[in-house]
């Protein structure tokens, strides 16, 4: 589960469903432990197509045949740029009211990215509204003019603050249920994918033993990389000081557990996971091109340049390691707006603003 992912089910959760309800539009092989979870709450999911190019009428034919089908679904918010420019002309088609959402600020590089740019550009002209994680994520899909008009608004990646608060009887009962009582827990949070750049984990959990010998790698998340990530960890000899564990829905307990928080991504939008880090006390390390949004102002996030190296990395998280101290962050992530209770009722009556446009024109 990705940022955009986490962002869409706090949303739902902390939503007024009584008044909203959710459907969300997923590709197939993608079902998960979160499916349980949107059906016990009232929603639905549907599977679209993956989309590749060969099958652009089946994919066009679904969203088409979709909306004609589930009236009752009045606004769309896309989360998935990709293939945004297809179906958000459709979306408007059919009269519903279409929102695309930046959660990030880089498409990578190579083929693939240069695609994604091409096919990217026009949503800038496609939506109804746009919103952004951060406005660096906003400026960078959809251009300084439309950041700074009537038609986009910044949405931050919110989460329940209570939920992610430092607890030192669980941090006890998470560190001895995995034998870490005497370890130092580097720890990360993310999809096993190029872009979280869990090579350079490795690297600075080398570089961080000379100096901690007890430090071992947690990383959280599940993604296309794991045997990848599994063979170079057995390569490296390093394999029984590295947990990937997968996929969790109970992140929180892992954050206990944690020592410092490493986000060595090659590029982001506002990670979730940094104000939940954050929130549980635990001092950040992350690139330095990482928007200043992401920062509850507490103290804990530290900015390093990827170029610097994983030696310089570890030496850093040395220095981080002998100023902890550690407790909840609660009031600062509500005051940097970060709490979804309130992202919730903002989005509510801008949803129910919006349905009421699309009522009028039917």
């Amino acid at each position: 589960m990705g940022g955009s992912q986490a962002f869409c089910m706090e949303l739902f959760r902390k939503i007024d469903r009584e008044k909203i309800q959710f459907g969300f539009v997923t590709f197939p092989g993608e079902r998960g432990p979160l499916y349980g979870e949107i059906h016990s709450l009232g929603g639905k999911v549907f599977e679209s197509p993956k989309y590749s190019g060969l099958n652009h009428a089946a994919y066009v034919f679904w969203w088409h045949s979709f909306l004609k089908k589930h009236p009752e679904y009045q606004v769309v918010h896309g989360h998935v740029r990709s293939v945004a420019s297809i179906y958000l002309p459709i979306i408007r088609r059919h009269h519903r009211f279409a929102i695309i959402h930046s959660h990030n600020t880089s498409n990578g590089s190579g083929v693939k990215a240069y695609v994604k740019a091409v096919l990217q550009w026009p949503i800038r002209f496609l939506a109804d509204y746009y919103f952004g994680c951060s406005d660096d994520a906003g400026r960078w899909l959809f251009g300084e003019k439309l950041v700074q008009g009537k038609r986009y608004r910044t949405i931050p990646n919110a989460i329940d603050a209570r939920r992610f608060s430092f607890d030192s009887g669980e941090r006890d009962r998470v560190r001895k249920k995995y034998r870490w009582e005497n370890s130092f827990v580097l720890g990360h949070i993310g999809r096993l994918a190029e872009v979280k750049n869990h090579e350079f984990l490795f690297e600075i959990l080398k570089e961080l033993r000379k100096y901690i010998p007890n430090a071992v790698l947690l990383c959280v998340g599940e993604g296309e990389r794991r045997a990848d990530l599994e063979r170079i960890c057995r390569e490296r000899e390093i394999q029984d000081s590295v947990f990937l564990v997968g996929n969790k829905k109970n992140t929180e307990d892992f954050y206990q557990a944690m020592d410092v928080f490493v986000l060595p991504s090659k590029w982001e939008g506002l990670p979730i996971v940094l104000v939940e880090a954050q929130t549980n006390g635990l001092p950040v390390l992350v690139p330095d091109y990482m928007t200043s949004e992401a920062d509850l102002g507490a103290g804990l996030m530290h900015r390093m340049k990827l170029e610097s190296g994983a030696a310089e990395w570890a030496k850093t998280i040395v220095q981080l390691a002998k100023k902890i101290d550690r407790h909840s962050r609660e009031r600062e992530c509500r005051e940097a707006g970060f709490d979804s209770r309130k992202n919730a009722k903002v989005l509510q009556r801008f949803y129910t603003k919006a349905a009421g446009i699309v009522r009028k024109k039917q």
